[in-house]
């Protein structure tokens, strides 16, 4: 059977370098789609347009235009330039003639490494000790697509001193953490701001920047990641907020980095 996931974010190839997809309702934020979903439903057509499983997504770089609606909508992909090892491609979401996502990436073979290092991933309690988020009346819908156990930072709108934040993020029906997915879970945590915060606020995505730092999956396991989300400044009505995803076994998945709104709720 397909996963929710996958039939939320498909897409069919309609005519030369045009896919359909359809904007599920069920992945909601208060202000529009989230971005991390629209962004897995970019990604998917970008993978076709590159029809090559030796070249993995590397970096998707996206500017929101507007949200779209609940509903039928497209995707156009350009293939920029496609060289021996790298292909780099330019991809348009539009609803109604109206461009709601626009959208670059680059997709690449395995590289020979000049040096390699890491991090080490951030300490958390483990998945399996942690429950379930809570989710009360009145949540966004997108809050039910997801296995959300916080284990770093404080809650939301407690007031703390440092926007940090984060925890594991599975779906409700497990499912393995390929590039899609993880291009959903990179925008899928609360914004880091909130915890600085005691009431909510809108927070639409203005743009997001995903850098896929290993080749997706790392295998056929159904582990959740482990999400960590900062923000170090927030000034004239804008924050950024820095993400990673790091596997069970601690190793860094992806990293992003978008800008958003700071915006009062009415």
């Amino acid at each position: 059977m397909t996963h929710p996931f996958d039939s939320a974010t498909a897409v069919t190839h309609v005519a030369e370098g045009r896919w359909a997809t359809g904007i599920d309702a069920g992945w909601f934020a208060p202000m529009g789609p989230n971005g991390g979903y629209l962004a897995s439903i970019v990604l998917r057509a970008l993978t076709e347009a590159v029809a090559d499983p030796e070249r993995a997504p590397r970096s998707l770089n996206l500017h929101y235009l507007r949200p779209p609606v609940a509903g039928p909508a497209e995707v156009a992909v350009t293939v920029e330039r496609t060289g021996r090892s790298l292909t780099t491609l330019s991809a348009r979401l539009e609803q109604d003639g109206r461009l709601c996502v626009l959208a670059l990436a680059a997709f690449a073979v395995d590289m020979p490494s000049a040096v390699d290092y890491a991090a080490a991933a951030p300490e958390a309690t483990p998945y399996a000790e942690l429950p379930p988020s809570p989710q009360p009346a009145g949540t966004p819908p997108i809050t039910k697509q997801l296995d959300v156990r916080p284990a770093i930072g404080p809650w939301p709108f407690s007031g703390a001193d440092e926007a940090r934040t984060g925890g594991w993020l599975q779906f409700p029906e497990p499912r393995v953490a390929d590039a899609f997915a993880c291009a959903t879970w990179i925008d899928a945590w609360w914004p880091a701001p909130f915890v600085r915060l005691t009431a909510p606020i809108g927070a639409p995505t203005i743009d997001l920047s995903i850098h896929f730092r290993v080749r997706l999956p790392l295998d056929a396991g159904t582990e959740p990641v482990l999400g960590l989300f900062t923000s170090r400044s927030s000034a004239q009505g804008f924050f950024e907020e820095d993400a990673e995803l790091w596997s069970t076994g601690g190793v860094l998945l992806a990293q992003g980095r978008q800008l958003a709104l700071a915006r009062p709720l009415r």
